[in-house]
């Protein structure tokens, strides 16, 4: 826990000396879940967010991977519901009616993960707790224990989650689509009057570890009122000392990004970064459940296990989503690929968990680095799999992820082979080198700037784990 010295000033300077809870940094893997009323119909076409299906049906356009016409979600909705019937009409229809936030919270535990991150408000405005600035502003029954489930679906979520050692964290959009206030000329009664009320009982209520901001909007910071409300947050809320938040609260007016950690979002995961940061991506290509989507259009639990580690040994985290249905299942596919990270993480954690970015990033080998996912705007979650053991003719890949801890360095092979060289690497008197999960000897020695590793021979039985083997080396240099 960080304990606030002083209380941090309105300004940037002060805030951005605000060191960041350390267990952050530790925690390498969320769960994010997008739940609301867009999980009703749960309909979008590939390669698009179901959950902007509100934005999609009113604006008649649609922004993703793919040639649109812009009417598709029109089309279906229209088809589907009838042309009467309007986005508000899902709300009684969210029922939540076998939601059990102890099975999402047991599920999370198992997939390994130490920090849940749910959509408390989406860019519809419904908010999932009694929040009376929900419906007042919009002048209809416009939060989940009002209409629908008639439950406070947070306060279940926060209740489960702390029964775990998994951190509580709360989604909370800026933008939303349909208030009334929300319009450049009343832009400062909708910040005052609705979003901080909103947001203080948010955080009053729930006492959230970390905060998800989203959708500020091309709005500066100025008008959002961003570093009054951290320089209150971080000095005089029930969360000063502890809370985590990204930087998604405004469009900055010094032109720099403000906040704990720095976000990504279905991005190649190529970066490296000076602070904190972290990567969200849906399984598929959506955040909220898309019912449209195939088993093809999902990433494997290689592929997920080795953007996991790909992200890591550049520092970061990887924030993993599920979109649960509108009942509060989560699809059994979703649940399959969560417990597949977890039993690999079983045996790996060692070289996840609190570990931190080592000089060498990754081992390549020869060939092209710069192969390319040629898909329009959002990286596919198996494109690392041609990065790593499925490449393209001519093009190189990453034959060796490394994290570090303590005294440790930790290569983690995507590759499972006979013999691997562990380039620019030194040896001392006191070197050992082990296969995680594994009571064989692994046989070394050091060849110059590098040490060869000979694995040890393993039947399929042996194996401790599928989809990638970590080697610890102990006193290197």
């Amino acid at each position: 826990m960080i304990i606030s010295a002083q209380p941090y000033k309105p300004d940037w300077k002060s805030i951005d000396k605000r060191s960041v809870p350390s267990w952050f940094e530790d925690a390498k893997l969320g769960i994010f879940i997008h739940w609301g009323l867009y999980s009703v119909p749960a309909w979008s076409p590939k390669g698009t967010y179901s959950e902007w299906y509100k934005y999609w049906l009113d604006n008649k356009k649609l922004f993703g991977n793919g040639d649109f016409k812009g009417t598709e979600i029109y089309d279906y909705h229209v088809k589907t519901y009838g042309e009467g019937f309007t986005y508000a009409d899902f709300a009684p229809l969210f029922k939540a009616q076998d939601y059990d936030a102890n099975e999402w919270a047991a599920l999370f535990k198992e997939a390994g993960a130490k920090y849940a991150v749910l959509t408390t408000k989406h860019h519809d405005g419904f908010a999932l707790w009694p929040s009376k600035e929900a419906s007042r502003d919009y002048g209809r029954p416009w939060n989940s224990m009002e209409i629908g489930a008639k439950r406070d679906l947070v306060g279940e979520y926060v209740e489960a989650i702390r029964k775990t050692d998994i951190k509580v964290g709360c989604y909370f959009s800026c933008r939303e689509w349909d208030n009334p206030l929300y319009f450049p000329e009343t832009m400062d009664l909708y910040v005052d009057r609705h979003f901080y009320p909103q947001l203080k009982d948010l955080i009053n209520r729930y006492k959230p570890d970390l905060l998800w901001s989203d959708g500020p909007d091309d709005i500066s910071d100025t008008v959002w009122k961003t570093k009054e409300f951290l320089s209150w947050l971080y000095s005089e809320s029930v969360v000063k000392d502890s809370v985590v938040v990204n930087d998604r609260w405004a469009k900055f007016s010094d032109g720099k990004k403000h906040g704990d950690y720095y976000t990504r979002e279905y991005s190649a995961n190529d970066a490296v970064f000076d602070k904190p940061w972290e990567e969200c991506r849906g399984m598929g290509f959506s955040f909220g459940y898309n019912q449209n989507e195939d088993l093809e259009d999902y990433a494997t639990p290689q592929a997920l296990i080795l953007t996991l580690v790909n992200i890591v040994s550049k520092g970061g985290n990887l924030l993993l989503d599920i979109g649960p249905t509108a009942n509060g299942k989560i699809p059994p596919i979703m649940q399959e690929r969560l417990s597949q990270m977890g039993e690999w993480l079983k045996i790996n954690g060692e070289a996840i968990y609190g570990t931190r970015r080592w000089k060498h990033v990754d081992q390549w080998s020869s060939g092209d680095r710069n192969w390319k996912y040629n898909g329009k705007y959002y990286v596919s979650g198996n494109a690392i799999l041609k990065q790593t053991v499925d490449p393209d003719p001519g093009y190189a890949v990453q034959e060796v992820f490394f994290t570090s801890k303590g005294d440790n360095i930790y290569a983690i092979l995507p590759k499972y082979l006979k013999s691997i060289v562990l380039k620019d690497i030194y040896s001392t008197s006191q070197t050992k080198i082990s296969l995680l999960g594994c009571d064989k000897e692994v046989e070394w020695k050091q060849e110059k700037d590098n040490i060869r590793i000979t694995m040890p021979f393993l039947s399929f039985e042996e194996l401790s784990c599928n989809y990638a083997w970590t080697l610890k080396l102990e006193k290197v240099k």
